[in-house]
């Protein structure tokens, strides 16, 4: 399945549907008047949140949705019926955005969140409603409230706890391939990564979802390289992970690189937690992984973890640290030292 983050669609609520104009004709009876039934209402655009969705993809190939309109009314009072909603479902952490890509108009960020989006139009009058004292056969009915519509953009944002950035080839599929369930590519040129990968990972009985977005270079925010567009997906990460190939370029200067590209797209991403790890140290010796340690303290960095994505060395404290930025998990320590949820020791109850 294709990974898509962005599309645009028009959506259109139904409109109402017209009264009647009708009159009473019954036998035996003397005096008949008007019994002309209003219009139902139209149909509302809704927007849901969903799980097991992960991509905008199918909206590639459907860009309209049009709710369904109002039925008429009938004689003798009858309402005409309602349009149905048109229920949109999207995956979780999906924004709608206004047609100028900046303004959020709604955010859904829960599984099941509803949100009427455009309300359908109301029904118009029937002839009955039109009855006075001084009117008793009025001809006229309401033809119904139109609908609205407009175009919006969706723009998915994944939710994950902690977020992995850093330069091309810095090792980050190979480490979420290692602590995580992910099973992202691995290959030894630039940009392997080309769309944003989830993992989940268990560490110390708890959970966490990681996310890894593809390499940042210099002048990112500029449109170099992939550019900074899937900066979005780690937006409501809580903690981000940088690695950085002890390999590669100056350490303290790859650190920089990110940090300026952070800084560049803004949203709050430079003053997030940030935890460097200095990568794929089984290839070099501990004075050399001791020397670059000191040169990314000193440039700044408040805590650096030596670590192996291929090895899993170093791995442990750098989860660790991750936990600390997390919400306390709901679990507890049994006495034979086993951990159980907090819910499985409440007292059983038929409510």
């Amino acid at each position: 399945m294709h990974f898509l983050d962005q599309a645009k669609i028009y959506i259109r609520s139904g409109a109402g549907g017209p009264g009647a104009v009708s009159f009473r004709r019954e036998k035996y009876v003397e005096y008949g008047g008007p019994d002309g039934g209003d219009g139902g209402k139209g149909g509302d655009i809704v927007f849901e949140a969903v799980s097991g969705l992960n991509t905008l993809i199918d909206f590639r190939y459907t860009q309209h949705f049009k709710a369904q309109r109002g039925l008429g009314g009938a004689g003798k009072n009858r309402t005409g019926g309602g349009g149905r909603d048109l229920v949109i479902k999207v995956p979780v952490g999906t924004q709608v955005l206004d047609d100028d890509r900046e303004t959020v108009l709604i955010d859904l960020v829960e599984v099941g969140q509803r949100v009427v989006f455009l309300r359908g139009g109301d029904g118009g009058r029937g002839n009955a409603s039109f009855k006075s004292s001084t009117n008793r056969a009025p001809r006229q009915c309401g033809p119904g409230w139109p609908g609205q519509e407009m175009w919006v953009w969706l723009r998915l944002k994944l939710l994950a706890d902690a977020g992995l950035v850093g330069l091309p080839n810095a090792g980050k599929s190979t480490f979420i391939n290692q602590i995580s369930n992910a099973r992202a590519k691995v290959g030894d040129y630039a940009f392997t990564t080309t769309r944003p990968q989830l993992g989940v990972v268990r560490h110390h009985n708890r959970e966490f979802v990681l996310a890894d977005i593809p390499g940042l270079i210099a002048g990112a925010a500029d449109g170099a390289g992939i550019g900074d567009r899937f900066l979005g997906h780690i937006e409501r990460c809580r903690v981000l992970i940088h690695l950085i190939d002890i390999h590669g370029t100056d350490p303290a200067e790859a650190m920089a690189i990110v940090a300026d590209e952070l800084e560049a797209y803004g949203a709050g991403l430079d003053e997030k937690p940030r935890l460097v790890a200095l990568n794929k140290i089984d290839l070099v010796d501990a004075e050399l992984v001791r020397a670059f340690t000191d040169e990314l303290m000193a440039a700044g960095a408040e805590r650096v973890f030596p670590i192996s994505g291929a090895t899993g060395k170093g791995m442990d404290a750098l989860l660790d640290a991750v936990l600390e930025y997390l919400p306390a998990a709901t679990m507890t320590e049994r006495p034979d030292g086993e951990i159980e949820d907090a819910e499985e020791q409440r007292p059983w109850s038929p409510i």
